[in-house]
């Protein structure tokens, strides 16, 4: 990664690495660590695997004191809508991170940029560096800044799918329907595929680690689409 590229996304995020080697990694994909020769353990999966952590705790915790007046349900739905991975696909794309990832020449030429599974992991691996490089308190700011902000409209990727029913509903706008059209990637990690259509008005793509959560991405595209066209 050049060294313009750290600064970039240092810019971006408002925090200096002591340890770029750090940032580096977090950025890194596996299939750019398999091509360049790079040990397993240098791609960003690890540091994933300790943001998801981070992330939940500082969600947990943000939720906790600022909706005092909320069950543990309602926390529990309200958390998983900020750390879901559409969420974090555009939480990403709202620092440009996706032109950050070290992508291998196979997952380039394919999207990989723009594959929702890839980028939110990399959102993760981020947090999962900023906490190793300079604590806690740094990653919740982070987790403060780029993920907890604009929570109502984030919201409406849990429940998607629900949302939108009742919008088809009430609009009248014709059924809806889901269609898998593709799945991508290994076992372990495979990315679903749907193409979402309503009545004869909306199409909409989604991709997720479940069909689930690509049907919720395809929803809550066509959410947005309507509203465009209807506010």
């Amino acid at each position: 990664m050049s060294l313009d590229k750290y600064l970039e996304i240092e810019n971006k995020i408002k925090y200096v690495f002591n340890d770029k080697k750090l940032l580096k990694n977090a950025m890194m994909h596996s299939s750019y660590a398999n091509e360049n020769n790079y040990s397993k353990i240098d791609n960003n999966e690890r540091l994933e695997f300790l943001g998801d952590a981070v992330l939940e705790v500082s969600v947990s915790e943000y939720l906790y004191k600022n909706y005092t007046d909320v069950n543990e349900g309602e926390l529990t739905k309200l958390r998983a809508s900020m750390v879901c991975e559409p969420t974090l696909f555009l939480c990403a794309k709202d620092i440009d991170l996706p032109s950050c990832i070290l992508l291998g020449k196979g997952e380039e030429a394919t999207g990989g940029r723009e594959r929702a599974s890839i980028v939110s992991d990399a959102m993760e691996a981020l947090i999962g560096a900023i906490y190793l490089d300079g604590g806690l308190d740094k990653a919740k700011e982070f987790v403060h800044n780029y993920i907890l902000n604009d929570i109502d409209n984030k919201k409406l990727f849990y429940d998607s799918k629900t949302i939108l029913q009742e919008i088809a509903q009430g609009e009248h706008l014709g059924a809806i329907s889901y269609e898998l059209v593709g799945e991508v990637g290994p076992d372990h990690n495979k990315v679903f595929q749907v193409v979402l259509r309503v009545g004869e008005s909306i199409s909409t793509t989604g991709e997720g680690k479940t069909k689930k959560a690509a049907e919720q991405s395809a929803a809550y595209k066509a959410i947005l689409e309507y509203k465009k066209h209807n506010n």
